[in-house]
């Protein structure tokens, strides 16, 4: 089987796990929805022959290195969705089209960079976690991140939110309703004792912990 076909299978078995599917008839659902399309069961058979998968009755679950391997064409495919829609502004259906194919040929050290460049995303576009890669426990930044906290925002600078990942999910909501949102341009007014932020014609607060959750692109000028 090739490369594309096991990652793709394996891409299957991960996604559905987080929607809490194991079956392999919903995991072949999946494949038709997008996910290596024109298989069947059987190769599920072969990822097992192969070490990557182990069948349980009608269910599939993952080996230590089928897991390895999933995760790391999650990372790639979710990394480039944040890539393509929040740098590149691409419509969601260019975008899901582009990361499926941006999944299969990130090098590792690419893919590095790409997340670097991101500021270390906790969640694709579509609030799915991320899995994380070495560079993202780092201490050391060796490029300068495209997406970063607001908290590294520099006082008097401008920026676009690009995504927010709050702990508590009422934070989304109470933050919504006061404008900042992703999509959003803010201006950073102060930083202590709080926050403070211009987001049009409002000014707000946030203390540290909320502003750590919003993370934004700086806009020159």
């Amino acid at each position: 089987m090739e490369s594309k076909k096991i990652e793709e299978l394996l891409e299957s078995v991960f996604t559905c796990r987080e929607q809490g599917s194991r079956d392999i008839a919903s995991i072949l659902n999946a494949v038709w929805d997008g996910h290596a399309p024109a298989k069947s069961g059987d190769d599920f058979a072969e990822l097992e022959s192969l070490g990557l998968v182990r069948r349980e009755g009608g269910d599939v679950a993952l080996t230590p290195e089928g897991e390895t391997r999933a995760g790391l064409v999650v990372r790639r495919h979710r990394l480039a969705e944040r890539l393509f829609h929040d740098l590149l502004d691409l419509s969601n259906d260019l975008t899901e089209s582009q990361a499926c194919e941006f999944e299969h040929v990130l090098s590792a050290e690419a893919t590095e960079s790409v997340c670097t460049l991101l500021g270390h995303p906790p969640t694709c576009p579509h609030g799915k976690p991320i899995p994380p890669g070495e560079c993202c426990g780092s201490a050391r930044r060796t490029v300068r991140p495209l997406v970063t906290g607001l908290p590294h925002l520099e006082t008097g600078a401008r920026a676009r939110i690009v995504f927010i990942a709050p702990r508590f999910h009422d934070r989304m909501d109470r933050l919504a309703s006061l404008g900042v949102v992703p999509g959003a341009e803010i201006r950073l007014q102060q930083r202590a004792p709080a926050f403070v932020l211009e987001v049009g014609e409002t000014t707000l607060a946030l203390d540290a912990e909320i502003a750590g959750e919003v993370y934004v692109k700086r806009l020159e000028g």
